[in-house]
């Protein structure tokens, strides 16, 4: 009978630990009474400067670019010379990217660098600094069409993720690497075991999703930060488009400048499958990570910032999930950042987190991270709470439903369905914190439902739904949901340029230093601001999927349509004296793109409902919000509110 992965894990763990014992036991002096005990955590007792560093090219077994010839990748690695010399095998940590040369990686935008050689000198952020003492070795791969590379960049599909899974092959003795791009001298990986974590923000944590739903054996971990679960929640949401560009834009940036000249047919391709419509098309399959998720044997390091703008937080929820439906071991930090990285907004807490999650991992060292808590979420800026499970014991569905209120557009939240209609109009020069701002007041773009007071803390925990049906006067329409704290609050300034940090002048040091490779990165603090209210949900759609959530068709002017928009998964406590409202209007600015005709829209309150989820239920609900369980009326704190949004091209991993 086959053993379960998680067993079979468990089991590899035990035979690690006593592999290392007994390691420990062959080096015990002469009259020393018994062996050491395993080691708990790795130390860094090997040299980074004396490493081995070297490339290799790996047959990716995919002809991208039509040459007639089978793509190889660059693969750069330092790795301890100590260890190689004792014969000793490592694991492995790789990052996969198509930044190392064209746009750079971190806070700092580091570039690999190399010598007169070829070998590189210069590995960007701090994992060879600090893991290679440790004895791991570092991977770097070049993905198809960047960099040293051969092949074409397509954004996430077979190429893109065939880059990195050859090289996990290669590292188990499965595939094929050279000393040269084009030469025929073999290069084996006999000095690994092939144990290997992937790791990597944005486009780099997005091919450590798409190999692991590969399923392929060897990657024992990945660790994806704010990275894509499915290339076309990247580009659209239910047929809205979230910019005026798809992939190809991508494509064209990352690519190096020969990939560029040779790559014209994938750029077509990813033209001519991937319709400015919003319709579900084979690409778009192919680049859906999710509904592989059943494939995923690593385990699983999630980190994204729930404000997220680029890579938006619907990819980590709906990721999240298909992993727990499928019992995958995982792990979690959310924090109130955008598109930022933890080792730039929780620094010594991060680095000693991931060096025992890869001493777990990888070494099979029993340091007991597996027996802590799940979550770490992040309340206000640098103040985390944690969690045993995620979302949070108790969250539960709770149907929360619009009703009409005093004037026009200002209207309630509560439990009970309301009757009539609200009606607004969309208007494209007008974003979210604007609809937030103007909630109490009725003004013709928005149509705002506000819960009573709260005579308690309230926290959603998870993902939501929000059920519109409404009646449009064009062809085509657009529509977004959001929830909102409406309140007063300090926290990260998520739409400014450090989308939640600034970076300062002085630097600390993780890890050991070359000349060529400083371990030593630019410190930073949070950026924060005073808000009245904050968004901490979204949600948007093209009407015209009402029918199909794969393919767009017109409206009929006059007619009602009924569909459900997926809200982004979060983790909010609204606290006492505030209040929780829904939003539901047309274009959110900057955040989706406009629909080609300006449609007014009349909601029917009645069939209109938010399914949020709420610790404690309705049960929690009711009691938060009970007539009489707050007095005071809300009140404003003169503050200063978010900095104006700058949507830039689409670029993950770019700020």
């Amino acid at each position: 009978m086959p053993i379960p992965a998680r067993r079979t894990r468990q089991l590899w763990r035990t035979y690690a630990a006593a592999a290392v014992a007994a390691l420990f036991a062959v080096l015990v002096l002469p009259g020393t009474a018994q062996a050491a005990p395993a080691p708990r955590t790795s130390q860094p007792v090997y040299s980074y400067e004396n490493a081995i560093r070297e490339s290799v090219w790996v047959d990716t077994r995919v002809d991208g670019d039509d040459d007639g010839r089978s793509d190889r990748v660059a693969v750069d690695i330092v790795r301890p010379r100590e260890t190689a010399a004792q014969g000793r095998k490592i694991p492995v940590i790789m990052d996969a990217s198509p930044y190392y040369s064209c746009c750079g990686r971190g806070n700092e935008s580091q570039l690999k660098t190399y010598d007169a050689q070829g070998n590189v000198v210069q590995m960007p952020l701090y994992y060879d600094n600090y893991f290679v003492p440790r004895g791991y070795a570092f991977v770097a791969v070049d993905l198809a069409g960047t960099n040293r590379s051969d092949g074409c960049v397509d954004v996430g599909g077979r190429s893109d993720v065939q880059s990195a899974k050859a090289v996990v092959d290669w590292l188990n003795g499965r595939a094929k690497g050279y000393t040269s791009r084009t030469g025929g001298e073999r290069a084996q990986a006999s000095w690994t075991n092939g144990r290997t974590g992937m790791i990597g923000k944005s486009y780099d944590g997005t091919i450590a999703n798409g190999v692991a739903a590969t399923g392929v054996k060897g990657l024992e971990t990945i660790v994806p930060i704010s990275a894509i679960s499915s290339w076309y929640d990247y580009y659209f949401q239910q047929g809205a488009p979230l910019y005026d560009s798809g992939p190809e834009w991508l494509s064209d940036y990352v690519e190096s400048p020969e990939a560029r000249a040779r790559c014209a047919a994938v750029q077509q391709r990813l033209v001519d499958e991937a319709p400015r419509s919003g319709d579900w098309t084979k690409l778009w399959e192919e680049r859906d990570y999710v509904k592989d998720a059943h494939k995923v044997r690593a385990s699983v390091f999630v980190v994204h910032g729930m404000q997220d703008l680029n890579v938006r937080a619907k990819h980590f929820g709906q990721w999240w999930d298909a992993l727990a439906k499928n019992g995958v071991e995982r792990k979690i930090w959310l924090s109130q950042t955008g598109h930022v990285d933890p080792f730039d907004f929780r620094r010594d807490a991060w680095v000693s987190t991931l060096h025992r999650w890869f001493d777990h991992e990888l070494l099979g060292y029993d340091n007991g991270i597996d027996r802590e808590p799940m979550a770490d979420i992040e309340r206000a800026p640098d103040k985390w709470s944690t969690d045993k499970v995620w979302p949070a014991r108790g969250a539960t569905t709770t149907a929360l439903r619009p009703a009409r209120g005093s004037a026009p557009g200002v209207g309630a939240l509560g439990l009970t369905a309301g009757r009539g209609t609200e009606t607004f109009t969309d208007d494209p020069a007008l974003s979210e914190t604007d609809w937030a701002a103007r909630i109490d007041t009725s003004t013709p773009e928005k149509a705002g439902f506000i819960s009573r007071p709260l005579g308690k803390d309230l926290r959603l925990s998870g993902s939501s739904k929000v059920t519109v049906t409404a009646t449009p006067t064009t062809t085509s329409a657009h529509l977004s949901a959001v929830l909102v704290d409406l309140g007063p609050a300090t926290i990260r300034d998520y739409a400014g340029a450090g989308e939640g940090i600034t970076t300062l002048t002085d630097r600390s040091c993780w890890g050991a230093s070359t000349t060529g490779d400083s371990s030593c990165f630019k410190n930073t603090r949070a950026a924060t601001t005073d808000v009245d209210s904050t968004v901490f949900s979204r949600g948007w759609a093209d009407l015209g999927t009402y029918a199909d959530p794969d393919k767009g068709r017109p409206l009929t002017p006059g007619k009602k349509y009924t569909i459900t928009l997926q809200l982004a998964a979060s983790d909010h406590i609204v606290p006492k004296g505030h209040r929780l409202a829904l939003i539901v209007a047309g274009t959110d600015k900057d955040l989706i793109d406009p629909p080609s005709t300006k449609p007014t829209l009349t909601v029917d309150l009645a069939r209109t409902v938010a399914r949020v989820p709420v610790v404690g239920g309705a049960k929690a609900f009711a009691a938060a919000t009970a007539p009489g369980a707050h007095r005071a009326a809300p009140h404003a704190t003169g503050a200063e509110g978010l900095s104006p949004f700058r949507q830039d091209r689409p670029v993950p991993g770019g700020r």
